[in-house]
């Protein structure tokens, strides 16, 4: 099993080569590496053509009902880091600022205790490419990686979080991550000049009675103790001050805590564009694209287990986390198969995301005794049930 010392080094060697959704081919490269180094027994470790940089690692149970799945993400993103540290990225623009080389390395540390005691039941651990962007869990299930032999049964996964205090675990029943939706909304009417409006289809106008009435959705349409959200975060048009805009261009999100609510907001923002577009006599074009970004929706039952052991198990700090209107793929393979996602408390005061992110990594060792001492506490209630 590999050591602190050997996941502090594993994590600052990752952190070091990030890239960005589907060209993670360093990354790739360097988890091969470590990977080779494990006991190979029962190990089988693929890559697949039609997602090249994703990797699988099955290991063969000793008495299998059934294949629990683990899903570490790889993918950096378009930020220059601004850390100091002296294992900050080497690539211009690119960095870890979402905390995925720890679960990478988190990932690895499972992953080299299972090698050498040969688990119950099968483990997958999926090396996802492209959480960021491109909707990678999405791609991975759409081309079939996860099928057949290495269809999981469950699915697990973590997300390191600067908001709790250095290896507490943080978790809840139902969602933790809202799914989310990209919006983007294109009027068109007639440009004029300023003097005769009358002669003009004003889509400034236009533009800004959808704006407001887009604010009316989640308040009139959402049930208020549930949660969801809409922003139009860019709004576009017009050339000069004296010419009628004939054309307005709108950018936005949906956050929504259930796939559910995410439709019915999708329903309605389209009833409002069609009624905007008949009231102004305009043409509105709306496009959602929510990829695989979909809620992350605990199982039931797996997660009220998980947090039953996290309760039990006195080493660990466990903590009630509420839901995060934040977005992550994961929730899309947990649409298709059952599992939970937590928080792992890394303790910074950057947010994810930021320039300066400089997570603790003494959570690293939380994160992978956590997951050795649940799945192996999970496998042999299963086999108690048999």
């Amino acid at each position: 099993m590999l050591t602190t010392q050997q996941l502090s080094k594993i994590r600052r060697d990752l952190h070091q080569m990030p890239e960005l959704a589907l060209q993670e081919q360093e990354t790739q490269k360097h988890l091969l590496q470590v990977i080779g180094q494990f006991n190979q027994q029962n190990l089988q470790v693929m890559t697949f053509s039609q997602l090249p940089t994703a990797i699988i690692v099955r290991i063969q149970g000793s008495h299998p009902v059934k294949t629990i799945g683990y899903r570490a993400d790889m993918d950096g993103l378009p930020v220059q880091e601004k850390t100091n540290l002296p294992f900050s990225s080497q690539n211009e623009g690119r960095m870890h600022a979402c905390g995925h080389d720890l679960h990478m390395t988190v990932a690895l540390g499972i992953l080299s205790y299972f090698s050498d005691h040969q688990p119950q039941d099968n483990l997958l651990f999926f090396f996802q490419p492209a959480e960021e962007s491109e909707s990678g869990g999405k791609l991975a299930y759409e081309q079939e990686l996860l099928a057949g032999q290495l269809r999981p049964d469950e699915f697990f996964a973590l997300h390191v979080t600067p908001d709790l205090p250095v290896g507490t675990i943080g978790c809840r029943l139902g969602t933790l991550f809202a799914g989310t939706t990209e919006v983007n909304i294109d009027l068109y009417g007639q440009d004029g000049h300023a003097a005769y409006p009358q002669r003009a289809n004003d889509m400034i106008v236009a533009a800004a009675q959808l704006v407001d009435q887009i604010q009316t959705i989640v308040s009139r349409s959402i049930d208020p103790v549930a949660g969801g959200v809409i922003t139009i975060g860019k709004l576009e048009a017009g050339v000069v001050r004296n010419v009628i805009a004939g054309h307005a261009h709108l950018e936005g999100t949906i956050r929504g805590l259930t796939q559910t609510m995410i439709e019915r907001i999708d329903e309605r923002l389209r009833a409002v564009a069609a009624g905007i577009a008949k009231s102004y006599d305009a043409k509105v074009d709306i496009q959602l694209n929510q990829g695989g970004y979909w809620p992350v929706e605990n199982n039931p039952e797996l997660t009220a287990e998980f947090i039953d052991y996290l309760q039990q198990t006195p080493q660990i700090t466990y903590q009630e986390t509420q839901p995060a209107m934040t977005g992550e793929d994961f929730g899309y393979l947990l649409a298709q198969f059952p599992g939970t996602m937590f928080w792992l408390g890394v303790e910074d005061r950057a947010q994810l995301h930021a320039a300066t992110f400089n997570p603790r990594e003494e959570a690293i060792t939380v994160g992978v005794e956590t997951m050795i001492g649940f799945l192996t506490a999970h496998m042999h209630r299963d086999e108690g049930e048999q």
